[in-house]
């Protein structure tokens, strides 16, 4: 996901991608732990979005 599709979208389109994200982490770190996973950089990826999500959100002023 790019930071640039980020600063354009509100604040609650933001806030529900952040919740989908860590629930897609929890689960992605679950199936690592079960052996499911396959590919594991979804975990690094996923992270990674979580980390540009919150940063346009404290760019934009908002208490996370």
């Amino acid at each position: 996901m790019k930071i640039q599709e980020l600063r354009n979208l509100s604040v609650e389109d933001l806030m529900l991608r952040l919740d989908q994200l860590r629930e897609g982490l929890f689960k992605g770190r679950v199936r690592a732990a079960t052996k499911e996973l396959d590919n594991v950089m979804i975990i690094r990826n996923t992270r990674r979005d979580i980390a540009r999500i919150l940063t346009v959100l404290r760019q934009k002023g908002v208490k996370v």
